[in-house]
């Protein structure tokens, strides 16, 4: 079973979790199209797409979704703030058979109506945390064996670009909404990573971040296999025997 990264910035957020015969989309932010591609057309297969919040560069194509019939599922209040009527609820706490995934979903810490992240078990890979438009992670996990998490920015880069210009009310947001490197650094060494194989830094700003020192940073502090999410990342996460 692999991850497959279709988007992971403020311009469309899409991941695919799958092997030939099933998948979990995580994100409806891309174009449905290019969801398509990386499925290699087969609909069939698709357990669900999960959604973590409503804005637009996670939600913005969430209507191709349900209109081809994938089941769609995301909180209560990210339903209710698109005005969208559903019976397909996450809640933070309380799991979901989604195939053969098994989703926890939990809650995070971000500027819209009810934000969630997810605890994700598969046969096939065991468990998987997927974290992100959070400015810190309230939870700690055990035994997983795959992270994706939120590494937006670090605070000394956006600290130099805003004399340069940078909109400071949207400094004031990146600080209260999303998860810089520092506090990415602290989540992780909160969590005991004996049971983990790979890291996977999600949702880089582009403006104000820098996916090299990031990277060697995390390799640095936990000597794990580390990934910065891009469009067409590609990484097996079946563990055999597991």
């Amino acid at each position: 079973m692999k991850l497959m990264v279709l988007g992971s910035n403020s311009a469309g957020n899409c991941y695919i979790i799958q092997d030939e015969n099933e998948a979990l989309i995580l994100e409806a932010g891309i174009k449905f199209s290019e969801v398509l591609k990386g499925l290699n057309f087969n609909i069939s297969k698709v357990a669900a797409c999960i959604i973590t919040h409503e804005h637009g560069d996670h939600f913005n194509y969430v209507n191709d979704f349900i209109g081809r019939n994938i089941p769609t599922y995301a909180s209560k209040g990210t339903w209710e703030a698109k005005n969208i009527k559903s019976d397909n609820i996450l809640e933070a706490g309380k799991i979901i058979q989604l195939g053969n995934f098994r989703v926890l979903p939990f809650k995070v810490k971000h500027d819209c109506a009810e934000p969630i992240g997810f605890f994700i078990n598969h046969p096939k890979i065991g468990n998987l945390v997927f974290a992100t438009d959070t400015y810190y992670l309230p939870n700690r996990f055990a035994n997983v064996n795959h992270w994706l998490i939120e590494c937006n920015y670090r605070k000394d880069i956006l600290d130099y670009k805003t004399p340069e210009g940078f909109n400071k009310v949207l400094r004031d947001r990146t600080l209260q909404s999303h998860m810089s490197y520092d506090t990415c650094i602290s989540a992780l060494k909160a969590n005991d990573l004996t049971m983990c194989k790979n890291i996977v830094l999600i949702h880089l700003s582009d403006r104000n971040s820098n996916a090299k020192e990031f990277r060697e940073g995390v390799v640095r502090n936990f000597g794990k296999p580390t990934y910065i999410a891009q469009k067409g990342l590609e990484i097996n996460l079946t563990e055999i025997p597991f």
